[in-house]
């Protein structure tokens, strides 16, 4: 499977969905504030793609705006549970068909539960689209409806070093 696999399974998952959306493609990036310049949007509404596991074969999407992370007590309390962890990049991309740094919820290998930061709706934002240097611009209702996903506070603003 090579990345472009990726940004073809998610252009079809994003058109399947009927959300309004733009395709951006720019070359690789190394910063959030690269990315964001290169994709016309503020760093906070870039959206990252998290893969947290609950427990063996059992995942979730969270969806963190660029200047926020997941506050794990949070998202812990949120699901009822005490432990949760983050996969390496092989599981990540074994249970989504994406490596890290393109992972979207839109054509996925498996839908896993989707939560989406509380900040999310009311905004345009820029998610992942299933390969470097390529994301969907759409309106972060649109996103949360299509997703289906919860939407909570599971996050803090980043803090400087």
């Amino acid at each position: 499977m090579t990345s472009g696999d990726g940004a073809v399974r998610a252009a079809q998952a994003l058109a399947d969905s009927g959300i309004e959306h733009i395709i951006t493609r720019h070359g690789r990036v190394n910063s959030l504030e690269e990315a964001a310049e290169a994709r016309g949007v503020e760093p906070r509404d870039i959206i990252k793609t998290l893969v947290v596991r609950r427990a063996d074969d059992d995942y979730l999407f969270v969806l963190v705006p660029g200047d926020r992370e997941i506050s794990w007590p949070k998202l812990r309390a949120l699901l009822g549970v005490n432990r949760l962890s983050m996969p390496g990049a092989d599981t990540a991309r074994e249970v989504t068909g994406y490596e890290r740094g393109t992972i979207t919820p839109f054509g996925s290998l498996r839908p896993w539960p989707v939560i989406a930061d509380q900040t999310i709706p009311g905004r345009t934002i820029s998610i992942g689209a299933g390969a470097h240097g390529v994301a969907a611009t759409a309106h972060g209702d649109d996103v949360v409806l299509a997703l289906r996903a919860r939407v909570a506070d599971v996050t803090d603003p980043v803090t400087s070093p």
